[in-house]
């Protein structure tokens, strides 16, 4: 999910900062344009960690800054599909709950969360199972898998993450502790 990865870019130095071309400041310059950035092929750059490498410096006709091509690492985060994520519920919705992982938030609809029917609470702001005394409501922690993945990459907060919770091991981390400790007492119970 998160990786540190090297990477190439170009950043553009205003004419005020060309005295001091240092990686420093050129670290800062990537940091403003890249962080918070989506990728399809690196993911989300969370952070800018280390210049290692600046190229000779580019002018170009009508333009006031100098160019320069930088070598720099950076932690990125880029969810695979399959992969199991813990997160925290951060919206209940009639169709499901918003599940922050990491720096985006994954959707997981209310089909994929309990193979009990849950019914939108609005003014509780959760779901409530009719069967059982299980509900999923904001600041709730989860397990999940990611099912889907759509990357938009010009507005990354419209970018898409599918989420299940319907197999054994995902669910609510509340739900998966009272599933053990329902089999550790039945197990006990048959010594």
């Amino acid at each position: 999910m998160y990786k540190r990865v090297r990477l190439k870019d170009t950043v553009e130095v205003p004419p005020e900062e060309l005295g001091d071309v240092s990686p420093d400041l050129v670290k800062r310059l990537l940091q403003d344009k890249l962080e918070g950035q989506m990728d399809e092929e690196v993911g989300s750059v969370v952070s800018i960690t280390n210049v290692h490498d600046i190229g000779e410096g580019t002018v170009l006709p009508n333009e006031p800054g100098v160019y320069y091509e930088a070598d720099f690492d950076a932690v990125t985060f880029d969810p695979q599909m399959q992969e199991v994520v813990d997160g925290t519920v951060v919206e209940v919705v009639e169709f499901g709950a918003f599940v922050g992982i990491g720096p985006v938030d994954g959707l997981l609809h209310v089909s994929q969360i309990s193979d009990e029917y849950l019914a939108f609470d609005g003014e509780n702001q959760q779901l409530a199972s009719n069967e059982s005394s299980r509900t999923l409501t904001v600041d709730d922690a989860v397990r999940a898998r990611i099912v889907t993945k759509s990357i938009d990459e010009r507005n990354p907060r419209d970018s898409k993450i599918g989420l299940t919770a319907k197999q054994p091991g995902l669910g609510k981390h509340e739900w998966l502790e009272d599933e053990h400790e329902k089999r550790e007492a039945t197990a006990t119970e048959g010594e």
